[in-house]
């Protein structure tokens, strides 16, 4: 989507309930976040309404309120307070409904208030120190994590959970590896995403994307090996033993394979 349509959606959503007495505040997240970060042609509109006592639901359950509403071919529900939301030319948003005292559930890093009634702001603003609040995960931890995933994926693999496998090597282990990088490294530009260590990474950190995106491409124990090799030195940094390290390589290498 253009950026200019881009801002004219979002224009249209927030008068849209604007005048509704049971909506008291709309927050944009991300690249809805309008002067945070420039939309391009890939961008989503992620929004959240935050609505009087009782009325959330109905906001989740009715497509009617958005604009085009004629126009979506897709509507459900992701989480208790979420909902996908595609258009016929593949528009997608993703917002959530929240009651004042239910946002206490969220999590939140780059948002903007778009429209507040009643102390929205506010609110905001206690979220986000309640997800600053949660501290940096323990880099020894992480570590510990990857190193494991790489041992779970090689061993599901070799049992012929080959999907299984896949997931805890391309998905579990390079979640942890890039998250201990996000504590250990500074990123190369401040583009990062404290909530989701994907995001953006091959800006954040070109070179460890780069290799990641070479490894997660081969079949799942060489893979595991490109990763290992990848993430040593952050490994390393964060407290794991040597030791540690040549334990899972010696682990990764033998293709003999494991017990069924």
């Amino acid at each position: 989507m253009r950026p200019d349509r881009f801002a004219a959606y979002l224009d249209r959503l927030v008068a849209g309930v604007a005048d509704d007495d049971r909506v008291i505040g709309v927050v944009g997240l991300g690249s809805t976040a309008r002067g945070r970060r420039d939309p391009d042609r890939w961008s989503d509109h992620d929004v959240w309404l935050v609505t009087m006592p009782g009325a959330a639901e109905w906001f989740r359950t009715t497509p009617g309120w958005l604009p085009d509403a004629d126009r979506i071919v897709l509507f459900f529900r992701e989480t208790a307070h979420g909902v996908g939301v595609l258009y016929d030319d593949g528009h997608l948003v993703e917002f959530a409904a929240f009651e004042p005292d239910e946002l206490s559930e969220a999590r939140v890093n780059d948002y903007a208030v778009l429209l507040d009634k009643e102390l929205v702001a506010a609110r905001m603003g206690v979220v986000r120190r309640a997800t600053e609040a949660e501290g940096a995960p323990d880099p020894h931890a992480l570590a510990g994590r990857f190193l494991t995933a790489l041992v779970v994926a090689v061993g599901r693999h070799r049992r012929g959970e080959r999907l299984s496998g896949r997931h805890f090597l391309a998905g579990v282990a390079v979640d942890h590896l890039l998250r201990l990088a996000a504590l250990l490294d500074e990123p190369a530009v401040p583009a990062g995403d404290d909530l989701d260590a994907r995001r953006r990474v091959e800006c954040t950190h070109p070179v460890l994307a780069a290799a990641l995106g070479e490894a997660v491409h081969q079949d799942t124990e060489t893979a595991a090996l490109g990763l290992l090799s990848a993430g040593e030195d952050l490994v390393l940094r964060s407290g794991v033993a040597r030791d540690a390290i040549d334990a899972v390589r010696r682990v990764l290498e033998s293709r003999a394979g494991g017990s069924r």
